[in-house]
């Protein structure tokens, strides 16, 4: 299949807003001098550190906001500089020379330099670290030079065309050289905000960092995030007036708010992709047969319609349609209930065939797993549900502890994590791993678009997991409130460009 012309930019540009409503909550005078904001998340990080924690959830509530990076990733997929001001790379693609903005200090006072940049990437390499980017970003850097405060050289193994971008991301952040260890629970870094209070299991507050290069322009002093998943929950919090934004907002509940007053809508793009992830350390889904007879028992487009209010398209690969050279893979295996059942059969799988299905608590989850019960059940597959909170998640489920679990990836370009056998979901294949190896080494850019292609056929020929849908992010906002996103190609909330009217 050819590749698409569709690129992460297109495809965050095709999105659109449905703006709800009329009235916004409360006197245009009083509005017009708030300088808070709350922002509901479904899920709660475990950690703070964007560089050592997986969750996505951890950047939703650090990046931008309290740590900062080299590059900034746009809310239209473009970069653009923060830390480092600008930057160039000599012909080979391998050599970066990036200048460092001045002036820049951490929140306890010490300034941000080149020893800085030196330490947090060397820290993403150590024996000990469990940075996600590690394998995508870190492995390729053969050397960091730092001619000096105000410079970095870095030198990389293989061509790297998404280097900057990757720079832009949550694992790439800037940290403390004194105060790293602490990251977790007392983050220090370059950003607007600091961290005032984090209370378990209800929110975290950020307030305004005085020793913030820009904190003069800010506009929004404080935010505040709440931690609830439960749509009606959710849904009481809106009306009652307690929170502004409601992210990621269950788009299967988005019509409740079609009469509402107060709020807007905003549906937009996101690189996430939501699948049925399958132990593969595990029988009988070790046996190919069997995770293909999954993939083809599942209505893909019937869980978008019902769950996701038809906001999504169906996917067939770990890869986004926003990914430049997105392969639509989908119809490789389309619903289709008996040649589920003929696959099981052939592969000798007596049925009823019993197993879990973990279920974190996101909306799309705890609404989708029964509809993906229903169609397994019809092929002969029972699903017992298992409703999880987020932490029993992580240390269940995402520590290889499940037969399949319902979740939607939400990083982008995000390959590579099938190239670990330790992944969670215990995909090992040499042969995926040598085309990994490949892509990464090509110097040439007609090799390197044939194996991105072949990486998407590989995983949908060995059926590593039933991918389902790529989402759309649907997002309620208090009327008055402004500079929120509606697309996110990597999941933030940019507190420092928000305004209310």
């Amino acid at each position: 299949m050819p590749a698409t012309a569709l690129t992460r930019r297109s495809c965050l540009a095709q999105s659109a807003a449905l703006c709800l409503g009329t009235w916004a909550a409360g006197p245009a005078q009083a509005r017009s001098t708030r300088r808070a904001v709350v922002i509901n998340m479904a899920l709660e990080p475990d950690s703070l550190d964007p560089t050592m924690a997986a969750a996505a959830a951890v950047g939703e509530v650090t990046h931008y906001n309290v740590l900062e990076g080299l590059t900034r990733i746009e809310e239209n997929g473009a970069v653009a500089p923060l830390l480092a001001e600008s930057w160039s790379v000599d012909g080979t693609g391998r050599h970066y020379h990036l200048r460092l903005r001045q002036g820049v200090r951490f929140h306890d006072g010490a300034a941000f330099d080149a020893a800085a940049v030196r330490f947090s990437f060397e820290r993403a390499v150590a024996p000990s670290a469990t940075n996600k980017a590690r394998k995508a970003l870190f492995d390729n850097i053969a050397s960091i030079g730092t001619p000096d405060a105000h410079s970095v050289a870095l030198t990389l193994h293989h061509p790297d065309p998404q280097l900057l971008f990757r720079l832009g991301e949550g694992p790439a952040v800037m940290l403390h050289p004194a105060t790293a260890a602490q990251a977790a629970t007392r983050p220090v870094g370059t950003g607007p905000y600091q961290v005032a209070q984090w209370r378990r299991g209800h929110g975290i507050e950020l307030a305004q960092a005085p020793m913030y290069r820009q904190a003069a322009r800010l506009r929004m002093h404080q935010a505040s995030f709440r931690f609830l998943h439960d749509p009606l929950a959710q849904n009481a919090a809106l009306r009652s007036g307690e929170i502004d934004v409601a992210f990621n907002f269950a788009t299967q509940t988005v019509r409740r708010f079609q009469d509402e007053t107060g709020y807007q809508v905003l549906i937009g793009a996101s690189t996430g992709k939501g699948l049925l992830a399958l132990n593969q350390r595990r029988a009988p889904l070790n046996d190919v047969r069997v995770r293909r007879a999954i993939t083809h028992a599942i209505d893909r487009e019937g869980f978008i319609r019902s769950v996701l209010d038809g906001r999504g398209v169906a996917i067939g690969s770990h890869f986004s349609p926003a990914d430049a050279g997105y392969l639509h893979l989908a119809n490789m295996y389309p619903h289709d209930p008996e040649r589920a059942r003929a696959l099981l059969k052939s592969a000798g799988v007596a049925t009823p065939l019993r197993l879990t299905l973990a279920l974190p608590p996101a909306p799309y989850a705890h609404e989708g797993g029964p509809v993906i019960a229903q169609d397994l059940a019809r092929v002969g597959i029972v699903a017992e549900l298992q409703r999880l909170s987020w932490e029993q998640w992580l240390n269940g489920p995402f520590k290889g502890q499940f037969d399949m679990t319902l979740i939607n990836h939400v990083e982008p370009l995000d390959y590579r994590i099938y190239a670990d056998p330790g992944y969670y979901f215990g995909y090992d294949s040499p042969a995926f791993r040598d085309l990994v190896q490949r892509h990464g080494a090509a110097d040439n850019a007609r090799e390197r678009q044939l194996l991105w292609a072949e990486l998407q056929r590989q995983l949908a020929r060995d059926a590593v997991n039933a991918w389902i849908f790529a989402p759309q992010v649907g997002t309620v906002v208090r009327k008055g409130l402004r500079g929120t996103w509606m697309n996110y190609p990597i999941f933030v909330h940019d507190i420092a460009a928000m305004w209310w009217e």
